[in-house]
């Protein structure tokens, strides 16, 4: 593509193209190539889920432009991430028959949410990363035990520490679970939507693409190491994390100058790991899934001890 018709879809299509980028930037990625392959990956495996995640980038990226957000961070598509994701989060924990608005309007809500964390946190040098996300998430799956119109899945059912037992025995299809690492920050399983996944983090960087590669085999094999349950590494749950984690601390967020930076990398990925299990151990008894709770956790502790130990 030449940079005349580049300039000229910018142009054309601001609306759309930022909306991709919000997308993408669920991989710390400002791309809008990235941001379809994502939504193609999304679609190719559910067709709803894939309008969801759509519709909520679009309402985070309207909320931006309309609320009177920063030009250059709606560009950017930082509005569009954290709706997206609790959108789609919202669309799969959540059932009735308004689970879909629910699912928009936590959306909506998560928008609000960003704008407010960003108020906070960015004159401190920190990131807003995936805490609005997390937290609007989780507050509108709770508040399902109060009301009858939607309620929280089956599949998540709530349990008592005391009635846990860890269960290790399964095999584990290696090369599906380190795909399915990356499909997992979208709730997608399957080996198309890997790919798509990794490459549109290629696309945009190679080597954001080699560290998403690193930080997923650290998290599958530290969780191996550590005697993780081996039909959660099978699916991907111990990857996800560890991916955006890798990105996060190790290119994103990097200190040039900071010969560490490597090996801090590689410990905040170990450490994502550990702090799955802390985090899915603490919310059993109300049945809600860890979601990116491990990598904002580990990645904020890092970049927060950066800022202070140059």
């Amino acid at each position: 593509m030449g940079i005349g018709k580049t300039k000229g879809t910018r142009k054309r299509f601001p609306f759309l193209l930022a909306t991709m980028r919000g997308i993408s930037q669920v991989f710390l990625i400002g791309n809008w190539v990235t941001g379809l392959l994502i939504l193609a990956a999304i679609t190719i495996t559910s067709f709803k889920l894939g309008l969801m995640a759509f519709l909520s980038a679009a309402i985070g990226t309207l909320f931006g432009r309309l609320g009177g957000g920063h030009p250059v961070s709606v560009e950017r598509g930082l509005y569009g991430y954290n709706p997206m994701l609790t959108g789609m989060a919202l669309f799969l924990f959540l059932e009735g028959p308004v689970s879909w608005g629910i699912a928009l309007f936590g959306a909506a809500v998560s928008a609000a949410f960003t704008a407010s964390v960003m108020r906070f946190l960015q004159p401190a040098g920190m990131p807003t990363l995936t805490f609005p996300y997390i937290v609007t998430t989780w507050l509108l799956m709770l508040s399902s035990y109060k009301f009858e119109a939607f309620k929280v899945t089956d599949k998540l059912v709530p349990q008592h520490l005391s009635d846990w037992k860890l269960e290790i025995a399964g095999e584990i299809h290696w090369l599906s679970a380190f795909l399915d690492g990356a499909g997992q920050i979208f709730f997608l399983q399957g080996i198309l939507a890997g790919l798509l996944l990794f490459l549109g983090i290629f696309v945009a960087d190679w080597k954001m693409g080699l560290y998403a590669i690193a930080g997923n085999f650290i998290g599958m094999f530290t969780a191996y190491i550590l005697g993780g349950e081996h039909t959660l590494i099978d699916a991907g749950l111990y990857g996800y994390n560890a991916i955006l984690t890798a990105l996060a601390v190790g290119v994103v967020f990097r200190d040039g100058a900071n010969r560490l930076s490597l090996y801090s990398t590689m410990i905040s990925c170990v450490l994502t790991v550990v702090f799955i299990g802390s985090v899915d151990t603490i919310l059993l008894p109300f049945g809600l899934p860890a979601l990116t709770m491990p990598f904002a956790l580990s990645t904020s502790i890092f970049i927060g001890a950066r800022l202070m130990m140059r």
